[in-house]
């Protein structure tokens, strides 16, 4: 059997092959970041999953595609913890998860801007057969721009300056834990801090068109067109596919900024699942 496995920080898909290739089935674990959880962490994850229980020694094949697998030290570090899940699976393709989302919305041989906008952010150029990165990702302490994790930054910090409306505030207030002391601790005694900060996200979502958020909407993706997308000298040539759920849920936005600055809005996904499935079917 073949795994194929598209994670993020907060929630990883896999989708189930047979030995002929044939599609099995799809299902869901919490997210394998190799940058913010550690090895023993992920074997916690895998171990209880029943999905993933059964199919210990079944698998023989894996392609993980994951946020915080840009780097050798973190691709070896999945491996080893994958390697003491699935004892009897012999090849292991591992991944950043830009490759993910290129596989799922790019046609063959298609060029295009690829952009990962979910819990944290990312862009890549797709030449039509390799990737490839303008900017080094520095994770969520220092980048992540126009994802979940830098609205739930921008919503906390709004909150406790008191520049978010009161009518804001107080529906903020009921929504949430938000004292202090149990940010500070989620955020700095706590795994997956980057996988918090984007559990506000709803709030935002819910309350987009309040102006507050309309204009924090606004700004971040302008943000990130001007510091990600046109980092690529062709950006006005070719289609600028997204993928996460940021970028689903506030896919008029998008593509009202895009259009505004010339660009050519593809394709939507809030997760590449689908299109995955597709690719490797």
């Amino acid at each position: 059997m073949k795994l194929i496995v598209d994670s993020g920080s907060t929630k990883a898909d896999w989708i189930l092959f047979d030995t002929n290739g044939s599609f099995i089935k799809t299902f869901a674990t919490l997210g394998l970041n190799p940058e913010v959880v550690s090895i023993d962490e992920v074997l916690k994850r895998l171990n209880i999953s029943e999905d993933l229980m059964v199919l210990q020694t079944k698998v023989r094949e894996i392609h993980f595609y994951g946020s915080g697998c840009g780097t050798i030290r973190s691709k070896e570090m999945m491996q080893v913890a994958l390697q003491k899940f699935f004892t009897e699976t012999s090849i292991f393709i591992i991944k950043e998860d830009t490759y993910a989302a290129v596989y799922a919305t790019c046609k063959e041989n298609e060029k295009a801007i690829v952009c990962i906008n979910g819990t944290g952010s990312n862009c890549s150029y797709f030449d039509g057969s390799e990737v490839i990165q303008a900017v080094d990702s520095l994770g969520y302490l220092a980048m992540d721009d126009c994802g979940g994790v830098q609205f739930g930054r921008e919503m906390i910090r709004s909150y406790f300056f008191k520049t978010m409306p009161e009518n804001l505030r107080v529906k903020f207030a009921t929504s949430y834990d938000l004292n202090s002391d149990t940010i500070k601790n989620r955020f700095y005694k706590t795994e997956n801090p980057n996988a918090y900060l984007a559990s506000f996200l709803p709030f935002l979502i819910e309350h987009k068109s309040e102006s507050f958020f309309k204009e924090l909407i606004e700004s971040q993706i302008t943000f990130f067109i001007n510091n990600y997308i046109k980092q690529f000298e062709n950006y006005k040539e070719v289609p600028i596919h997204f993928v996460g759920s940021v970028a689903f849920l506030l896919k008029e936005n998008f593509e009202e900024i895009l259009k505004q600055n010339e660009l050519t809005p593809g394709k939507f996904y809030q997760k590449p699942l689908d299109g995955l499935i597709n690719f490797y079917n």
